[in-house]
């Protein structure tokens, strides 16, 4: 398998469905990536380069679009029912307020309010995530508020052979995706398979293996949890770590197993916590594993507040995986 990073990952999966579905067609802001730049069409190849190519290519299946969030995805939406499968880029998840109405009122509804007459296969792929000093208009995390909507899947890879299959699967499914990509996990390399290759979604992955404690992470936080178990490792401590990959839908069955075998409970998300991901995988356990904890779960997450901008305040609003490990090991000693 090759190896490549998890932003040229994406860049692959593109070219590829690209030239094997010609309704495939890829819209956003600078996707051409340079055009009126000093390079020309494809100095850049996109602001996160996940684009690279694909004009010279596929020419007027790339389609730069004004600074308009809500006209992309809008757009994306009418393609999608005229028989093309659309790939939208939002540069920032933090601009997907000016966008909801397209999600939140059409993209998710149509299959429904059509009775099943019509699909609406659009892919929206967006940027999330703080760790890069960006902001707090750029770096927040809005896979919960997404998560919450009926209508639309949600995906969130954290290894590039997971980011091509799962973008794969969202290409050629016929519902609306929303593909979120964390910022900081772009130049992580990894394996990734050559030729087809699709996952399925609600499946999660098991990162690691332990009879102590489950814990229960998606996107950017994927790392640090195996930071925290490793730190655990050192003290005889031994986890589940489940990347959930994608969290609408989720993989239920993956977590309930796992806290039946291990009792304990730590979910780790990167969203603020009120009304968060990991609010909603601990009433799910409680109400469906209940008889199986040990201790109460513990719930790590940023403080309810935005992202700051100051290098050291971000990082003390990240979860750590110091923070982690302590959760970790409060539920181990729960009496």
């Amino acid at each position: 398998m090759a190896q490549m990073m998890l932003r040229e990952a994406i860049v692959q999966t593109l070219h590829e469905e690209m030239a094997r579905d010609e309704n495939v067609v890829v819209l956003g802001e600078d996707v051409v990536g340079g055009m009126g730049t000093p390079g020309g069409p494809e100095a850049i190849g996109g602001i996160w380069s996940t684009s690279t190519g694909l004009w010279g290519k596929f020419g007027d299946r790339v389609i730069d679009t004004p600074i308009s969030e809500s006209a992309i995805v809008g757009a994306a939406a009418g393609l999608a029912l005229s028989g093309k499968r659309p790939v939208a880029e939002i540069m920032f998840a933090d601009f997907i307020g000016v966008c909801l109405d397209q999600i939140w009122n059409q993209l998710a509804k149509f299959r429904y309010m059509f009775g099943g007459k019509t699909v609406c296969p659009a892919v929206i792929r967006m940027a999330y995530g703080a760790g890069l000093n960006a902001g707090p208009q750029h770096s927040q995390s809005a896979y919960s508020l997404l998560t919450a909507i009926p209508g639309i899947k949600v995906v969130m890879p954290t290894t590039p052979a997971d980011a091509k299959g799962l973008l794969t699967s969202a290409i050629r499914g016929d519902d609306p995706v929303i593909f979120m990509e964390h910022k900081a996990l772009y130049g992580v390399r990894g394996e990734v398979p050559e030729g087809d290759h699709l996952l399925p979604f609600g499946h999660a992955r098991l990162v690691r293996a332990g009879e102590h404690a489950t814990i229960v992470t998606c996107g950017f936080m994927v790392s640090f949890c195996e930071q925290a178990a490793d730190m655990l490792a050192q003290e005889g401590i031994a986890c589940d770590v489940i990347d959930l990959r994608t969290t609408s839908p989720i993989d239920e069955e993956a977590i309930l197993d796992s806290v039946e075998a291990t009792g304990r409970l730590v979910v780790v998300d990167e969203s603020p916590p009120r009304c968060s991901l990991a609010a909603d995988v601990a009433a799910m356990v409680c109400n469906k594993a209940f008889a199986s904890l040990k201790a109460p779960p513990e719930l790590v997450t940023p403080p309810h507040s935005p992202v700051p901008f100051a290098r050291e305040l971000e990082r003390a609003y990240l979860p750590q995986p110091s923070v982690i490990a302590d959760a970790v090991r409060k539920t181990l000693a729960y009496r």
